[in-house]
């Protein structure tokens, strides 16, 4: 008679719900309880103190933030997930060229992506569980990501309020599984390994870090460029320097992403002409071009009009003269920022033909704040 191999029982629902998260494709998984998240009364300051800026949303729905039972009725237990996103090493922006963050430059839309990857992990934890109440959410829902991230031991949030994990970096996205089943918890993670470094803060070209650990959205390029919609502000051009989209700097310069793992996934390496950015081929752009090259893409988030904006600054900032035409086109656009902002560049090209141009363009502009940015650019201001 053959003896029984020895009984090994089947691993909690837990293990098996991290095996299938990682076997979907998620780098990093952490378990915390649902509960009101410790940074929340750092949040209402945050928000009180103006430093959200134009995004509104946050403020309306502030109490939704207290707990995720405002995400998931009943939620008990959250299932925090890392995704690597580093694909290549950025390439070099040369004049008439606009950088765009590194998360952005795939042919998917990450929130597409983690999405898919959730719905594949709802549905295994209803296979174990067919009673359970679940829900996948990305960064849109009213949930401090970061938190729960640092309450699943995931990484310790750094003075660039990006979390920050050893072995990962912060070159990743997080998404989280809720469910009102209670679940094995990691253990949080309670050290910050950021030290005395304050390379993130010195690095900032706008200065967005009043102190370690708080952001200023109104002077971070990554908000200017993606979330506001109106004309940036002057003084803060110049500190964008080669960005179009989003800004990696804070990232680019922190030891722990030094060895941060390389991903070679489809959805995230750059597709063609987006590391860098052809910034004339941009604002030669009609609506159904725009759409048809950055509909599913990050991109779109900012819309045609706030990336045409972004690129007649960058043209500005590189005072690059090629562009003249580009700009020239620009100033015809019908979102009177996106004319402000090729004016202001042609103002910085300060070539003779340039001030033609607006001279031109100086009696059939009907903004008052167009108006004015030309009369500047041709007094030399």
């Amino acid at each position: 008679m053959t003896a029984l191999a020895p009984y090994k029982p089947l691993g909690s629902l837990t293990e098996r719900l991290k095996e299938q998260a990682r076997r979907i494709g998620f780098d990093l998984v952490g378990v915390c309880p649902a509960m009101r998240p410790t940074g929340y009364e750092h949040l209402q300051r945050w928000v009180a103190a103006g430093f959200a800026g134009q995004m509104r949303y946050l403020a309306d729905r502030i109490q939704a933030y207290q707990h995720p039972q405002h995400v998931l009725a009943n939620a008990r237990s959250l299932v925090v997930l890392g995704t690597h996103y580093r694909t290549q090493h950025p390439r070099s922006a040369a004049p008439g060229e606009g950088r765009v963050s590194r998360y952005a430059w795939g042919p998917a839309d990450y929130h597409d992506v983690l999405h898919q990857r959730l719905r594949r992990l709802r549905e295994f934890l209803l296979q174990l569980a067919p009673d359970a109440q679940v829900r996948g959410v990305v960064d849109t829902a009213p949930l401090m990501e970061r938190d729960f991230a640092q309450l699943a031991g995931l990484g310790w949030i750094g003075k660039n309020t990006m979390l920050i994990n050893r072995h990962s970096g912060s070159w990743f996205f997080l998404a989280a599984l809720l469910t009102d089943l209670t679940l094995d918890y990691d253990s949080p993670h309670t050290t910050d390994h950021c030290g005395t470094c304050r390379a993130c803060l010195d690095a900032c070209p706008t200065g967005a870090f009043p102190e370690p650990g708080v952001l200023d959205a109104n002077r971070c390029i990554s908000y200017l460029t993606i979330e506001l919609r109106e004309s940036i502000p002057d003084e803060l051009r110049p500190g964008m320097g080669d960005w179009i989209f989003g800004c990696d700097v804070c990232q680019e310069v922190c030891p722990w992403n030094r060895k941060a793992p390389q991903v070679s996934m489809a959805e995230f390496y750059p597709q063609t002409g987006s590391d860098p950015v052809d910034l004339c081929e941009l604002l030669g752009m009609t609506d159904q071009q725009f759409r048809t090259r950055f509909r599913r893409t990050p991109l779109w988030r900012a819309k045609r009009a706030g990336i045409l904006r972004n690129a007649a600054i960058v043209l500005g900032n590189q005072r690059h003269a090629p562009a003249l035409d580009a700009l020239a086109i620009g100033l015809d656009d019908p979102h009177p920022f996106v004319r402000e902002a090729c004016a202001w560049a042609l103002g910085r090209l300060g070539s003779q033909r340039a001030r033609q141009v607006l001279q031109s363009r100086r009696t059939q502009e009907t903004d008052p704040v167009v108006q004015t940015v030309i009369e500047r650019a041709l007094i030399g201001e």
